[in-house]
């Protein structure tokens, strides 16, 4: 297992948390220096809060730990595909890698907004692909269903 897979994974053991809680089973992990400086999952539901995607509760993790609102040596591993909000918290974050699992063809950044990362992030979509679309694609399923 590569390494991207190896966090990723880690990645979508947040997302399901989040799905424990009834939350959209997004998760992240920030990644310095091959440690994992923060774990964070959506919490929009539990914090009646929009914002509270798993990215944005992530960086706030990872900015208190490094004591500084710059994270241009780290990585986030994310399991969907960051949304403009997301991407430009990122972009202000300057973190230096973004790698996701699936992509998002509703609500993804790239679709609106491809340049809104900082010049200097590196990305790379599909990892774990098939794992981070299953969580989501069954959730918004039971979702449907049980309507």
């Amino acid at each position: 297992m590569d390494e991207h897979e190896k966090f990723m994974r880690e990645a979508l053991k947040e997302a399901e948390r989040a799905l424990s809680k009834n939350e959209v089973p997004v998760g992240a992990v920030i990644v310095c220096d091959g440690k994992i400086i923060a774990r964070a999952h959506n919490l929009t539901e539990t914090l009646s809060d929009p914002t509270a995607h798993a990215e944005m509760q992530a960086i706030t993790i990872a900015t208190n730990t490094f004591g500084g609102k710059y994270l241009e040596r780290a990585t986030i591993y994310v399991t969907l595909e960051p949304c403009p909000m997301c991407a430009g918290a990122l972009n202000w974050a300057q973190v230096k890698n973004i790698v996701y699992g699936a992509p998002d063809p509703k609500r993804g950044y790239s679709l609106y907004f491809p340049s809104l990362l900082h010049p200097k992030c590196n990305v790379q979509g599909g990892v774990l692909q098939e794992p981070t679309s299953t969580i989501i694609r069954e959730f918004f399923q039971k979702k449907r269903d049980s309507l």
